[in-house]
């Protein structure tokens, strides 16, 4: 057994699986949906899913909150918002497992120190790369640069496609969806709302 941490923070304990009894597993699946696993083309194929899953989900193993640790103090005084646009989301959902594509936005307004700009897509991407419906991914990206930039507010939006209902279901390819989340100052004044939504309008357009 180990000891991991949910979405929440909130310690769980965890059966070990190994590499091998993931193997096993994709092996058992590839027989279920009617193909022969020791065929010359899936010989390798259970192991080259159990690497690949481990790229998709190693968010489960990252804490996003220490890659915001190093800030920087030496701003000059900076208060306005700080905007990065299109940070690339994907992830799966956690219905399905099926991928979600998209872009991210991220805003924050620092109080005395800032991060560095590659450090919000950092953060985007520890998140993503867990099982998630996008609403929570939303707010967990948020409410992590809020806590541990002890910003003056926080604004994400997320715009991505859900191959779950564009790839079976439903099926409706052009369908996408846009998520927005608001913290401090984002939430309490609107023309900072404003500006946020004017700065990233053009990218929800294109």
């Amino acid at each position: 057994m180990k000891l991991v941490k949910d979405t929440d923070n909130k310690e769980l304990l965890s059966k070990e699986v190994s590499d091998k009894e993931a193997e096993q597993a994709f092996k058992t699946i590839l027989s279920w949906i009617g193909e022969d696993p020791n065929r010359e083309g899936l010989l390798e194929t259970p192991k080259r899913v159990m690497k690949a899953f481990k790229e998709y989900f190693k968010g489960y193993k990252e804490d996003a909150s220490k890659v915001l640790d190093k800030t920087f103090g030496d701003v000059e005084g900076y208060d306005d918002m700080v905007v990065q646009k299109n940070i690339s989301v994907q992830s799966h959902c956690e219905h399905h497992m099926a991928p979600i594509i998209g872009k991210a936005h991220v805003a924050y307004i620092p109080k005395d120190r800032v991060v560095g700009l590659s450090k919000l897509a950092r953060v985007v991407e520890v998140f993503s790369k867990r099982l998630q419906t996008q609403e929570r991914l939303t707010m967990q990206i948020a409410n992590t640069l809020m806590e541990s930039l002890d910003a003056k507010g926080v604004a994400v939006t997320i715009d991505s496609t859900h191959q779950c209902m564009t790839m079976r279901g439903i099926k409706k390819e052009q369908a996408t969806t846009v998520t927005n989340y608001y913290l401090g100052q984002f939430k309490e004044d609107l023309s900072y709302q404003n500006r946020y939504l004017r700065f990233i309008s053009t990218t929800l357009k294109d």
